[in-house]
């Protein structure tokens, strides 16, 4: 009996230790790629202002060519919405709406993965010599849910990979067309 009670007592000072550390851990996520184009801003910007044009690139849209899309809204820049649906757990279901949109410099985007939780993305183009320096970033609040503190660790590893897929054919397209 006295067994148990030890081992009882380890597991719980155990999951009260990971609780309290995930209050330690920080309260958001935060991912940045960057690649540079050799084009000027206005050849990428055009790609990153629409949610339509966002298919000639996407990462993930190759994943599950069944994707179901629907666009709404704008035909570009704010209020350009895409509302997706597939069963390929690495693509999901969710809306992207473009929430802010600084010609040839920024793209703002909010994104509702539903019961995944909320996320900003954003696009900065920057001039670099001839060509542009593109970021995409996300960011997500964590909130207070401790699993989800200690899942904000691994998201730079999560997505880190797609956007770098991502930029390297949003590259490849630009730099054909240019």
């Amino acid at each position: 009996m006295r067994l148990i009670k030890r081992i009882l007592t380890v597991l719980v000072v155990i999951i009260v230790a990971l609780v309290v550390i995930a209050y330690l851990l920080p309260g958001k996520a935060v991912v940045a790629r960057s690649i540079t184009i050799d084009a000027p801003p206005e050849a990428v910007f055009p790609h990153v202002n629409s949610m339509q044009k966002t298919e000639g690139w996407s990462p993930w849209l190759s994943r599950d060519p069944q994707t179901q899309l629907t666009y709404t809204g704008a035909e570009a820049g704010v209020g350009n919405k895409l509302q997706w649906a597939s069963e390929h757990p690495q693509v999901g279901s969710g809306t992207q709406e473009i929430i802010e949109s600084v010609e040839n410099q920024s793209v703002k985007t909010a994104l509702d993965f539903g019961d995944m939780g909320t996320a900003t993305a954003q696009f900065t183009l920057t001039p670099a010599g001839g060509g542009t320096e593109v970021t995409w970033g996300f960011e997500t609040e964590l909130g207070l849910n401790p699993a989800m503190r200690w899942m904000g660790l691994m998201m730079d590893s999560w997505v880190g990979a797609d956007y770098e897929a991502g930029l390297a054919n949003l590259k490849q397209l630009v730099e054909a067309q240019s």
